[in-house]
């Protein structure tokens, strides 16, 4: 069992060190795995790319995109490693950083982008892409969420956005005809669609499924909501979740489960779509990349409810070049234009499920051939104008993980208002620890830059 942060909220600076270095040494070793054997001096610039992609298909639709670009490119080769899942990767990404052993190209969500920011790890791109035909080609959208301190961070590999899938045959059985657009007819629905066939309060067949617990997911799936009510987690670059719409919000999850007409995922396992396939729900908050969409059961999808506002949260996957020399760095560039080209980009989408972020690839023939075949696609498409990103900042994990567990306490029957109160006295602790760290950073980067320069006086 995970110890409770907030039994333990601050370590003595002496321990998180040696927690530190213990880490960060075991990840060193770990590291000789991940890192591409000794550059030969063959005029080759042979790179080194990390990624998570999972399932292992669509990890093997992209090695064939880097097969693909390996042939037809004698002098630079990239060597795609799997690091792992998310979880995995990050303790593996900061030794690297620190052991000055970084990948050359970093496939990793956004919301790493103020972390690695601080620590100088990644290269900044507008620089790049300005002088880049391709970028009248992007999705502006899909730049605009990845640019932090004006700074663009990273290029997407591929976007989505999350809707509602339901099962047709369940809606026609329970008489329903339109599929809801608001939050009320959502709530109507949920109730209409869940079957409790002997009374016991144990339904049969719940309305939606909910995720509990406190991972990304939970927050992802939520955000949506929040958005919708016209809502925000960060005003003025500090954390604020004691909000009206973001009450609301949760006021709507918790609604549903007082309701009878949720039924609550494993701890941490909301994207898990067995009991959607089994028929245990009829209504499940997902993306494109599900497994529902490769099963046999009936599904279509509809847009994410709205209350003031259409909204929802934008799923990808992103390249962020790290900071190595200036000739790998320009060869990691060259790579990231073949991601972001119409060939690799329609590839990509048709062999994953994933929205392609060119907008010719969109516009393609066989993309355009794939979503006739596959026309939930068309949903998620028509969502993109009102997809938004979730924060790239330095502080996004604490703030997610106080989220997730104002959400989780909501579910489990706390008033919305006091579980985001109590979140928010806990990110606001976090915050200011994490302020004082970069101040005395910050004081003593300073400080020995003065007294290095003693050393170099003017003669």
């Amino acid at each position: 069992m995970k110890n409770n942060i907030l039994l333990h909220p601050i370590i003595s600076p002496v321990g998180s060190r040696l927690i530190i270095a213990i880490v960060l040494s075991v990840c060193l070793i770990i590291l000789s795995g991940c890192q591409a054997l000794t550059q030969k001096d063959d005029g080759v610039i042979r790179l080194t790319l990390w990624q998570g992609i999972n399932p292992p298909a669509n990890r093997d639709v992209f090695q064939k995109l880097v097969d693909k670009f390996n042939q037809t490119h004698s002098d630079i080769q990239v060597e795609s490693i799997f690091a792992g899942g998310l979880e995995q990767q990050m303790p593996k990404i900061l030794a690297a950083v620190v052991g000055n052993v970084p990948p050359d190209i970093l496939s990793f969500y956004p919301q790493v982008t103020g972390q690695l920011v601080e620590l100088d790890a990644i290269r900044p791109l507008e620089d790049w892409l300005e002088t880049s035909p391709l970028k009248s080609r992007i999705s502006p959208n899909s730049l605009e969420a990845l640019t932090l301190n004006g700074h663009l961070w990273s290029i997407p590999l591929c976007t989505s956005n999350i809707g509602i899938f339901y099962r047709p045959r369940l809606f026609q059985a329970a008489g329903i005809t339109q599929t809801p657009r608001t939050w009320e007819e959502l709530r109507e629905v949920a109730q209409k669609l869940t079957i409790d066939k002997n009374g016991d309060h144990k339904p049969e067949q719940y309305g939606i499924l909910l995720p509990l617990g406190k991972s990304e997911w939970t927050v992802f799936t939520w955000l949506p909501f929040l958005w919708s009510a016209g809502g925000e987690i960060i005003t003025d670059n500090q954390p604020n979740l004691t909000t009206e719409a973001a009450v609301r919000a949760l006021q709507l999850w918790q609604d549903l489960i007082k309701d009878g007409s949720a039924k609550l995922s494993a701890p941490d396992r909301g994207y898990e779509e067995d009991d959607f396939i089994a028929g245990r729900v009829a209504m499940q908050i997902t993306g494109p990349w599900t497994y529902i969409m490769k099963s046999n059961v009936d599904y279509q999808v509809f847009p994410m409810p709205a209350n003031v506002e259409q909204a929802t949260a934008i799923g990808d996957g992103n390249m962020f070049v790290m900071k190595t020399t200036p000739a790998r760095e320009q060869a990691a560039l060259k790579f990231l234009e073949f991601v972001l080209s119409e060939e690799f980009q329609t590839e990509w989408s048709i062999g994953t499920g994933f929205l392609p972020v060119n907008i010719k690839s969109a516009q393609s023939e066989a993309f355009q051939q794939f979503i006739n075949q596959k026309p939930v696609l068309k949903t998620f498409l028509e969502q993109m104008p009102v997809a938004r990103g979730r924060p790239i900042i330095a502080g996004y994990n604490a703030l997610s993980d106080s989220l997730g567990r104002a959400i989780e306490a909501t579910l489990l029957g706390e008033s919305p208002a006091k579980a985001l109160k109590t979140a928010q006295e806990r990110l606001d602790l976090i915050w200011h620890i994490d302020t004082l760290r970069a101040q005395a950073t910050e004081i003593i980067h300073s400080t020995s830059e003065f007294a290095l320069s003693g050393f170099h006086q003017p003669e």
